[in-house]
Parts: C-alpha cells; structure tokens; sequence
C-alpha cells in the first residue's frame, strides 16, 4: 500500500505483521507535519520530503491521538471508528507505519 492511499489499500500489511503491532504505542514521527484539509489531511515528511494524504478526518483523528493511547486498539475506540471499518484503519496505519509517517513509542502513556 503507498502511503498515498493511506486510508484502504489491497496490499496493505496486516496488523501485527511487517513490523506494526496494533498491540503496542505509536505517535507521529518527528519529522512529519500533518495538514488538515476538508478531505483528510496533508501529511509531510521533512526527511524524505514526502507527501501523502490521508483519505479520511476519522483516520485524521487515529493519527493524531495515537501519542494520547496505551496501543493503537485504544486510538481507534477514542477515534470511534466502527467495528467493521477497524480492519481497514489497521492495514492503513500499517502502511503509515512502513512508509515512517507513525513510529512505535517506547513509553505508554
């Protein structure tokens, strides 16, 4: 998945695989601003000078509280994504998380 679909993707990795563990604290890199746009956001990263979009305010709202929760599991339910759509909200941060734009977190809040 290219973080330019970040949001659903077919060949999105699935959580806990590749390195991602929705189980564990994540936060946005350090290096990445995040826009927010009517359709999403914005998101740029300064090191790579990549940009990326993502599709969705909801996911918007997972992104930017990720530092906020113990796990990904937790931004998600304060996110209130949906039962049905967490699945694809795991894949896309997968695909955030291999492209940089998200990093594990040593310490849980």
């Amino acid at each position: 998945m290219s973080t330019t679909a970040a949001g659903a993707g077919p060949q999105a990795t699935p959580a806990g695989v590749g390195g991602f563990d929705a189980d564990g604290p994540y936060r946005i890199s350090g290096s990445v601003s995040v826009r927010p746009e009517s359709f999403g956001a914005l998101v740029y990263d300064f090191h790579t000078r990549r940009l990326s979009f993502l599709k969705t305010r909801m996911l918007v709202r997972v992104v930017e509280s990720l530092a906020d929760h113990r796990d990904v599991h937790g931004a998600l339910e304060a996110a209130e994504v949906p039962a049905h759509q967490r699945e694809q909200y795991l894949k896309a941060l997968a695909g955030l998380a291999r492209a940089g734009t998200i990093k594990p977190r040593e310490d849980a809040p």
